[in-house]
């Protein structure tokens, strides 16, 4: 029995040794430290608060487009791009024209140089047809400005009577044509808005001559007085 005592006793022995030392380890080990960021700043691991959000801000008004608008009684300087004449075209034909000088308002360029231009032919009368005379009449339509169509008033006539009877000559730089046109052709009614101008002249002015049909060829320049207020925005 004593025997049995002593060999009992070392074992239980190294097991109180090694309890007392896993006892010292647990005490000697630092508690965990809270997680912090790069800075040293403590990370809040509990609920986030919420912050306010900024009052939305209000979307702007929409600016409106500034309008200009060219006075009726302005007077436009256009460069056919086809030939018309009172033989070669028909009522209902279409013609294109560009601007030759800009238009300006309060010295602001509204219509730019070299806008297009679209317009017709109201009316065609070859010689021999109109009281032995021929007859020319346009009708300018709509003029595209910065890629916007605007539609326009403004009307040209040329008149010319036959049996070699000069009804509109050559007028020095085209100025007051249309204001002789217009009283042959019949005190005033009818009367041309515009004059013919620039490189067309000589050359439309000859077609004149009573014995021919008025012709109009291509690069000819008229100036076109518009009759209604156009609003360019």
């Amino acid at each position: 029995m004593r025997r049995l005592s002593f060999s009992v006793f070392p074992l239980f022995l190294a097991i109180l040794i090694v309890a007392c030392g896993r006892e010292q380890k647990s005490e000697s080990q630092p508690a965990p430290s809270a997680p912090t960021t790069s800075a040293g700043q403590p990370v809040s691991t509990g609920t986030p608060q919420l912050q306010p959000r900024p009052p939305a801000e209000k979307p702007a008004a929409p600016v409106a487009p500034k309008i200009v608008t060219v006075l009726a009684g302005t007077e436009i300087a256009m460069r056919l791009t086809q030939a018309v004449g009172s033989k070669i075209s028909q009522s209902g034909d279409s013609f294109q024209a560009t601007v030759v000088r800009p238009v300006q308002v309060n010295g602001e360029v509204v219509i730019p140089e070299s806008s297009e231009a679209v317009g017709h032919v109201a009316e065609a009368v070859p010689l021999g047809r109109f009281k032995g005379g021929a007859k020319l009449q346009l009708v300018l339509d709509s003029i595209t400005i910065r890629g916007k169509r605007y539609p326009v008033t403004a009307s040209i006539s040329r008149v010319a009577q036959g049996k070699g009877k000069r009804t509109a000559g050559m007028v020095g730089g085209g100025a007051g044509l249309g204001a002789v046109i217009g009283a042959i052709a019949g005190g005033g009614k009818g009367a041309a808005i515009g004059a013919l101008a620039g490189a067309g002249a000589g050359t439309a002015g000859t077609a004149f001559t009573g014995n021919k049909d008025i012709v109009l060829p291509a690069e000819s320049q008229l100036t076109f007085k518009i009759q209604q207020p156009i609003e360019v925005k």
